[in-house]
């Protein structure tokens, strides 16, 4: 990756149809400010709707284990996960594996969660290391290219933390327990992430690395 991109926030755009010639290191593009510039309402409204269809997606998990002991595919696809770090060997390689990361760079906290985005919440790993936060999706996606293959990719974003203005924590009006994070860089872009096991203990790291950095 040259030195230009490595000072941006970069990610995969979920709309992407790019020719993979001109997708630097591996399909990874850079994203336009727009793609996430939303109203305050606008982004309540998307978040709610959002925390619906996580609800329905968890009472269908608990339905189904309750049901019968075969897993549903979705669970499946959550397991799939576990499975990969397991054969990696550690959330340490697997971080290594998917983003660039420089001399004395050290991870210090790795988190299960959804990255929200304009076509629904994708599943992940959420990485926190002294140089930036970035975000690998749990499964890889499907790219149509310009002569009509499809590309596999895995959505990621790599954000430095010298690029970040702010962290806010957020919670849903209606329901106060259903909480998100929401990172804000200095070129305006915003990331929610949101579903994470231990929230505030996620939140605490990533203030703290942000403050480090300053």
């Amino acid at each position: 990756m040259t030195n230009q991109i490595l000072g941006q926030v970069i990610g995969i755009p979920i709309n992407s149809a790019a020719n993979p010639a001109e997708m630097p290191q591996q399909g990874i593009l850079c994203i336009t400010s727009n793609q996430y510039h939303a109203s305050p309402n606008f982004r309540q409204s998307k978040m709610e709707s959002m925390y619906d269809r996580m609800n329905k997606f968890a009472q269908g998990i608990r339905e189904h284990v309750k049901i019968g002991p075969k897993l549903s595919e979705t669970v499946k696809g959550k397991l799939r996960l576990g499975a990969r770090i397991l054969q990696v060997g550690s959330v340490k390689k697997v971080f290594k594996q998917n983003f660039n990361h420089s001399e004395g760079e050290k991870l210090v906290k790795a988190s299960q969660c959804y990255l929200y985005t304009t076509a629904g919440p994708i599943a992940g790993l959420l990485f926190i290391s002294t140089d930036k936060i970035a975000f690998c999706s749990e499964r890889s996606m499907k790219v149509s290219t310009s002569n009509g293959d499809l590309l596999r990719i895995r959505y990621k974003v790599s954000i430095p933390l010298n690029r970040i203005k702010r962290a806010n924590e957020s919670e849903n009006m209606k329901d106060p327990s259903k909480k998100y994070i929401d990172i804000v860089t200095k070129d305006d872009f915003e990331f929610w992430f949101m579903g994470f096991l231990n929230h505030q203990r996620t939140y605490k790291f990533l203030q703290l690395a942000v403050y480090e950095s300053q």
